[in-house]
């Protein structure tokens, strides 16, 4: 299997392990993510690997409001203990992670958390939209799939370019923060509201 430079940047801004340890690890797991992952804890490289499987159950509830009142930000941020949610490194990730819910509009933390039909229905649109521009049949697929990805790099929290710094997404940010403070940071859920918008069912 082909190890792509998108594999290996996955790979390293989760475990915060080098480029080349990275592709090390990937080939000897023959592109297996979760193997390559194994195989670097094995080695003993895999810092913030290891700490994701710990319990994050502390952290702070931040409260963010914007542009005068008109965009509020509620955003649950768990550590693994009180020192760290207390401290100031933790309480400023918290506020920039809500400032970038402020600004750019989420709807899910991870890939993970959109729901089947909400990205069954996006695979439609995709499609109905490479047919109407009259995209060859053959790299139709190809183009649904980019927009997908597109799509969820808008949607999702983590996926997000970082507001402040883009060639970052806001899961780097985090992962940098869990290399520095030595515990595992998970982002629980958050609630954005915006003054006079529609509210749905």
């Amino acid at each position: 299997m082909e190890i792509t430079i998108e594999m290996i940047k996955e790979l390293r801004s989760t475990t915060g392990v080098g480029i080349l340890d990275c592709r090390k690890a990937l080939v000897a797991a023959e592109g297996d993510y979760k193997k390559a992952v194994d195989f670097l804890r094995e080695k003993g490289m895999a810092k913030a690997a290891k700490r994701s499987d710990r319990d994050a159950s502390d952290g702070i509830v931040e409260l963010y409001s914007h542009g005068n009142g008109r965009v509020g930000v509620m955003l649950e941020i768990n550590c693994e203990t009180d020192f760290v949610a207390r401290g100031d490194t933790f309480r400023t990730l918290a506020h920039e992670i809500a400032l970038q819910i402020a600004a750019a509009s989420p709807l899910y933390v991870k890939e993970e958390d959109i729901p089947e039909d909400v990205l069954a229905h996006e695979v439609d649109i995709a499609r109905k939209r490479s047919i109407e521009e009259g995209k060859p049949e053959q790299i139709i697929e190809k183009i649904v799939e980019g927009r997908l990805r597109k799509y969820k790099e808008e949607v999702c929290l983590m996926q997000q370019k970082y507001i402040r710094d883009d060639s970052l997404t806001v899961k780097d940010l985090i992962m940098q923060n869990v290399g520095s403070l030595g515990e595992n940071i998970i982002i629980r859920r958050f609630q954005r509201w915006e003054l006079g918008e529609h509210l749905t069912d």
